[in-house]
């Protein structure tokens, strides 16, 4: 940060002034465009909403075009101009702004304010991003469930402006953050798609069966149980409630799971009671899910999920979950599957006499091994990559606030 501290001692060594947004340009307010209007060419158009939901500080191209005569009618968005958002369903977001700098002129509609100005829209864009807009703009913000600040409102919020020279230097460092932060990402994700890659490559692989591999039935080596026909009413506590929504990639996802009443439970396991080391799965919709049941903790089935109780002498209980899973058994489901008038299913009555691959015993455990390691590796860097792109935006925005703070011209 020397060269922007030595460029404001040499442009403003006494401070720089704060003005009124409506002193140092024009704000003309938006009015119109709904999303009927777009067409697949045409003028250049940004809908407000876009501006939470697609653009960043900047951008050069628009995704929406409307029709010239349209354009006619709407605000006009012309290079360096501001389009600053007037209405949010938060306080958060209102006040969210993109910076046109596109090569002709746009439009932009209702909800939506342009700052025509002549100072660097980047260095603007970028201000109405920091702390110093954002206490500002609580003051001028009204409504509850619909949050507004009006142009009006907008023109009274003082920016402090620094010599173009400066605000140029600010724009560059903080370009520069920007695109840093964008290449981490982009590597990040580049790691995490690789790992998922090849975790996908040793599943297929480990689960192929191979020569070694014997030939039996589902029913020789667990017992097949269907779950119940009915849907219970469901409690804040109690036991588990597992339904087919729950099964995500082998695992259980409580969060999409509920309980039952301890009143309801002794009926609703009347034909079986899930235990640890079961294999849980759904036989109408979501056809090939499974998820293996790690806890021991009450439990019941859903509607439209069946139960496989591992014969531990014949099959590894996670082993059996993964081969459930594996490619031949999915390719098996396929073949079996029973379409139907709302729903394709397959026939859980006769599941017992499907055929099946498994390894030995320690071969099956090894393959579990394997593949939980891989999963470890694919699940932290899942975990690790918010929060090790949450740690560079914190660092960002300390510098972007403290590039963007001022002490103040004397008046």
């Amino acid at each position: 940060m020397s060269r922007i501290d030595d460029l404001i001692r040499e442009f403003c060594p006494s401070g720089v002034e704060s003005k009124p947004i409506g002193e140092i340009g024009e704000l003309v307010r938006g009015n119109g465009l709904p999303k009927s209007d777009f067409r697949e060419s045409g003028v250049g158009a940004i809908h407000y909403g876009q501006i939470y939901t697609y653009y960043g500080t900047w951008t050069t191209s628009t995704i929406s075009f409307v029709a010239p005569e349209t354009a006619a009618k709407l605000a006009k968005v012309d290079p360096s101009d501001i389009i600053i958002t007037n209405t949010s369903e938060n306080l958060a977001d209102v006040g969210k702004a993109v910076a046109w700098l596109g090569e002709n002129q746009i439009v932009t509609g209702g909800h939506a304010t342009v700052l025509k100005h002549d100072q660097d829209p980047k260095y603007i864009a970028y201000w109405l991003q920091s702390p110093g807009f954002q206490i500002q703009k609580k003051k001028h913000a009204t409504g509850t469930k619909v949050i507004d600040v009006s142009a009006k409102s907008l023109a009274k919020i003082k920016i402090p402006i620094p010599p173009i020279e400066v605000q140029r230097e600010i724009v560059r460092v903080l370009d520069s953050f920007s695109a840093l932060e964008a290449e981490l990402e982009a590597k990040l994700e580049a790691e995490l798609e690789a790992r998922r890659v090849q975790h996908s490559y040793y599943w297929n692989a480990l689960l192929t069966p191979g020569t070694s591999w014997r030939r039996t039935t589902l029913g020789q080596i667990a017992e097949v149980f269907d779950g119940p026909h009915a849907t219970p009413r469901k409690t804040a506590t109690g036991p588990w409630y597992l339904s087919i929504s729950s099964l995500e990639n082998g695992r259980f996802n409580l969060a999409s799971s509920a309980h039952i009443g301890e009143d309801q439970y002794e009926t609703w396991v009347r034909r079986v009671a899930p235990r640890l080391g079961d294999t849980m799965f759904s036989y109408e919709t979501r056809l090939g899910q499974a998820a293996y049941w790690d806890r021991d903790e009450p439990a019941a089935l859903g509607r439209r999920m069946g139960l496989l109780r591992p014969n531990e002498s014949e099959v590894d209980p996670r082993f059996l979950t993964l081969v459930y899973l594996g490619p031949e058994f999915q390719s098996l489901i396929r073949t079996k599957t029973v379409s139907g008038a709302t729903v394709d299913r397959i026939p859980i009555a006769n599941m017992a006499s499907w055929p099946i691959s498994i390894p030995s015993i320690p071969e099956q455990r090894r393959i579990v091994s394997v593949l939980d390691n891989f999963d470890a590796v694919v699940n932290d860097l899942s975990s690790g990559l918010p929060a090790e792109l949450n740690a560079r935006r914190t660092q960002y925005e300390y510098y972007r606030d403290k590039l963007l703070t001022f002490e103040e011209a004397a008046v």
